[in-house]
């Protein structure tokens, strides 16, 4: 059972790992931070709970972690109980979701071994904005994508914002980044048995319902919002897919594509 805590005062140590959460230099889940993977609101506090990653402490208003008595029973760490001032002067902002917990980061698993057993992946180039790759790690969550493999220029999907929009569910889809000189990287997913597929606006690529994917092992390719994959991506794809798209409109939230590719993708398997 963790051990509960009450705790009066804003300065005190054991806060530590949740201190002054808006100032940039001094973000433990930022890099140059302490690496930490830090959890807001009961939902996703419960999902890191139940994820590989080792919870270090709790930290919440008391009526938050009587939320969380049941997934607290088995977990032996401390949960500090505060009030919401208490809370707010500690991390730096109003929380209105009441509780945070924080936890070391677990090992990330190999990509041969990944990629050996996956049905479908999700392979990002320059997704470095956080809230889209929160948006991507739910959306895969949700359509039964077997992981996510990170390509240059990536954000950190265990930053703060990441965990929250993807409502923990970064925690749960397995990732990694892909080892060696990108794009030829690739090579690793192909040697798999994965073909590698590329989603582009372009209007010469393959509509994707027309490209014969569902059912077929595929790794899908998503760049960045704005400029998309770069030329070295594309070529070295298996193949280029488009979503097809109304007159007057010539992209898709980065995100939103991928959804509309894992389902495709997915179709023949679920």
């Amino acid at each position: 059972m963790a051990t509960l805590i009450e705790v009066g005062d804003a300065g005190d140590p054991r806060l530590d790992d949740y201190r002054d959460l808006t100032t940039a230099d001094r973000r433990p889940d930022r890099p140059g931070g302490r690496g930490l993977v830090i959890a807001e609101g009961v939902v996703v506090v419960r999902r890191l709970i139940d994820s590989p990653y080792p919870v270090r402490s709790i930290l919440g208003v008391p009526r938050r972690l009587a939320e969380l008595a049941a997934d607290l029973a088995g977990l032996d760490v401390p949960a500090y109980a505060v009030d919401a001032d208490t809370m707010a002067a500690a991390v730096g902002f109003h929380l209105n979701r009441g509780v945070l917990a924080v936890a070391d980061r677990a090992r990330p698993p190999e990509v041969r071994a990944l990629a050996a057993g996956a049905q479908v992946l999700a392979v990002a180039e320059g997704v470095n904005d956080h809230e889209n790759l929160g948006s991507l790690f739910r959306n895969a969550a949700a359509l039964g994508v077997d992981g996510v493999l990170l390509g240059p220029r990536c954000a950190d999907p265990l930053y703060r914002r990441s965990v929250r929009v993807s409502m923990g569910h970064v925690l749960r889809v397995p990732f990694a980044e892909l080892p060696g000189e990108w794009p030829n990287s690739l090579h690793v997913l192909r040697a798999a048995g994965l073909r590698v597929a590329a989603l582009t606006p372009a209007p010469d690529a393959l509509p994707l319902a027309a490209a014969g994917l569902a059912g077929v092992r595929t790794a899908l390719l998503l760049g960045a919002e704005g400029p998309g994959l770069t030329p070295e991506a594309l070529a070295a794809a298996d193949l280029r897919v488009r979503i097809p798209m109304a007159t007057g409109v010539d992209s898709l939230n980065v995100a939103t594509a991928a959804a509309v590719a894992f389902h495709e993708v997915m179709r023949s398997v679920r």
